[in-house]
């Protein structure tokens, strides 16, 4: 019996060198291909930007991190599916402001709870809202296009990327402070919604600026002026809609890259690495740029978290200030 101890020993030294092993889960990830979850429809704003540093991040990490596009209902289906994903570091998700966090004050019900059952990896840009026309608007200033719409009372459609969307607070915000009537027109996604404006079954809206550029680019939509408080670097001609007629009104929004909330710590970091590396790259910044919007990674998972949380706040104000109402 005695001599049998060494044996037994050395065999559970093995199981506990390979149970350390496997308790590392940052090591060799990714090992096998990356689904990445992106709670919008393809051509939108958050689909544009997530390719590219995805693209960039599967070119570094030798693995690919495709996306799966999950729209519909303001992108909350896609994050019901991700918030229900194994939390093995194999399904991420890309998230918009909107989804992640004005659903909360314009749905009832939601699948999923943000702060809960999200783990904040990083963020990866911060989108300035615009306010777009399609050209056969006769309306090339905010204020014309204020005056236009009090001269046709409840006739102009808003189109939106959906209920609880961006483009659905940040257009609701509009009309409150201009003082307009018009029709909401929600649409499955920023894409669906910058074809119904092309089309001109909409006549305006108000949304992420990645959206719409290459309409923009080919002159099939007009941009009249940009959410943010001050002029965009990127668009120095162009007035933000608070110095062009409608004083007080400021929108932006973020995207980021989250995992299901119980995600191995080193799983998180090595993906938080990777996607400040891909914003580093200059051709990301370059393709970046196209799309009207600026690289903005995270300094730590910790801090994109502080931020979302920041958020609640602000969003609560703005949805009061828009009078939208759960549904």
């Amino acid at each position: 019996m005695t001599a049998g101890f060494p044996k037994l020993s050395a065999f559970v030294l093995l199981a506990a060198s390979a149970a350390a092993f496997a308790a590392a889960p940052g090591e060799g990830y990714p090992a096998r291909p990356v689904r990445v979850i992106t709670a919008q429809s393809a051509g939108s704003s958050l689909d544009t930007i997530a390719r590219i540093v995805m693209n960039q991040i599967s070119e570094a990490s030798g693995q690919q991190f495709v996306i799966d596009n999950r729209g519909g209902a303001g992108g909350t289906i896609g994050l019901e599916i991700a918030a229900r994903a194994t939390p093995d570091g194999y399904t991420i998700t890309a998230g918009a402001s909107s989804s992640m966090i004005v659903s909360t004050f314009t749905y009832r019900k939601l699948g999923f709870d943000t702060l809960k059952d999200f783990a904040p990896i990083s963020q990866f840009v911060n989108t300035d809202a615009v306010l777009i026309v399609n050209p056969g608007v006769p309306a090339k200033t905010v204020k014309e296009l204020v005056a236009l719409a009090k001269a046709r009372p409840g006739k102009l459609n808003m189109a939106s990327a959906g209920v609880g969307s961006s483009s659905h607070l940040s257009g609701a915000m509009f009309s409150t402070l201009a003082g307009i009537d018009t029709v909401h027109v929600p649409y499955k996604g920023g894409g669906p919604m910058a074809a119904s404006l092309v089309a001109g079954e909409s006549q305006w809206g108000v949304g992420p600026s990645g959206a719409f550029m290459g309409h923009v680019k080919a002159g099939r939509l007009r941009m009249v002026a940009i959410g943010s408080k001050q002029r965009s670097p990127l668009f120095p001609d162009l007035p933000t809609i608070d110095e062009a007629g409608v004083p007080g009104y400021e929108y932006s929004s973020w995207n980021g890259v989250f995992a299901p909330r119980g995600t191995p710590r080193p799983i998180i970091m090595r993906l938080h690495a990777l996607i400040q590396a891909a914003l580093a790259d200059r051709e990301v910044a370059r393709l970046y740029a196209a799309q009207g919007v600026v690289p903005r990674g995270s300094k730590s998972p910790e801090e994109f978290g502080a931020a979302i949380k920041a958020d609640y706040a602000r969003i609560a104000k703005l949805v009061k200030v828009a009078g939208i109402k759960p549904e």
